[in-house]
């Protein structure tokens, strides 16, 4: 393993030619399955808060979290980013992160822009360590209300102190943040659609929604269960917005004891060959 594996601040590895910033929570990846964090579209390490020690302690299984580049204390990326980002990040860095982890057996757990790259890496990398996918408020192609929701996001950033906010999280708080509404916004995305990802999975899934997200409606979870082929389960919560871990996180972290202790237990069985 090429990684220190500590929670500490200040720790870094290369991925897709980048610097990351990530830091490491339980059993090292020798010792029990990993827990890869891929954060939201304004996400970052530390804003993942207690969260990845909360699965530790859930799940028994390792965490790391990264902060893609472009976010947290991580490198910066050229403005303005690919309308295909989310796929670019997908093909050209998730696996660098696990080879730079030593990551042998992996669960791809993405939260919003996060759910969608684990998705598509999912379904177009053939990848053996990775085993299953959580995905919290993923978003496979765009929805009105949700391009409304960023819009308006971009209204607080200019003068509503979400630049502020954002500021103490990420180094770089203008790529952070531009980068992403920049390519969200952009007229051409509206036919953006990342759903023939899914057609390709096959490995099982966990997806958590929440009823009251503004940025995307249960449509994103049923393209999920209207195309996949793998084992799919679905966890749709009451009273939650974007962020299942954060609004409703003991309903969010039994969903995903029950679903990695099964996923553990089924891959420790041994098989009778007559």
């Amino acid at each position: 393993m090429g990684v220190t594996w500590s929670n500490e601040a200040g720790l870094h590895l290369t991925a897709g030619g980048k610097s990351l910033e990530y830091a490491a929570w339980g059993p090292k990846p020798a010792d029990a399955p990993t827990l890869v964090l891929l954060h939201e579209g304004l996400g970052s390490v530390a804003l993942w808060r207690d969260f990845p020690q909360a699965l530790v302690d859930a799940t028994g299984f390792g965490v790391l979290a990264y902060s893609r580049a472009g976010y947290g204390a991580s490198d910066p990326v050229d403005l303005p980013r690919p309308l295909d980002y989310m796929t670019q990040e997908a093909l050209h860095s998730v696996g660098d992160v696990l080879d730079a982890a030593g990551i042998e057996h992996a669960v791809l757990l993405g939260h919003s822009d996060g759910a969608t790259i684990a998705t598509i890496y999912g379904g177009s990398v053939s990848d053996m360590r990775v085993r299953s996918l959580i995905l919290m408020a993923p978003h496979y192609f765009t929805e009105p209300m949700g391009l409304a929701a960023i819009k308006a996001a971009g209204d607080a950033y200019a003068s509503g102190g979400l630049k502020e906010k954002l500021a103490k999280y990420h180094t770089n708080v203008d790529v952070a943040f531009n980068g992403w509404h920049g390519a969200w916004t952009d007229p051409k995305f509206e036919a953006w659609n990342v759903g023939d990802s899914i057609d390709h999975l096959r490995i099982p899934v966990l997806a958590i929604q929440g009823r009251d997200d503004p940025y995307g409606t249960l449509a994103q979870i049923n393209e999920i269960e209207t195309r996949i082929y793998s084992p799919v389960e679905t966890a749709i919560l009451d009273n939650c917005g974007h962020a299942p871990h954060l609004d409703q996180p003991h309903a969010t972290l039994d969903a995903i004891r029950e679903f990695c202790a099964r996923l553990d237990r089924i891959e420790r069985e041994v098989v009778q060959i007559a």
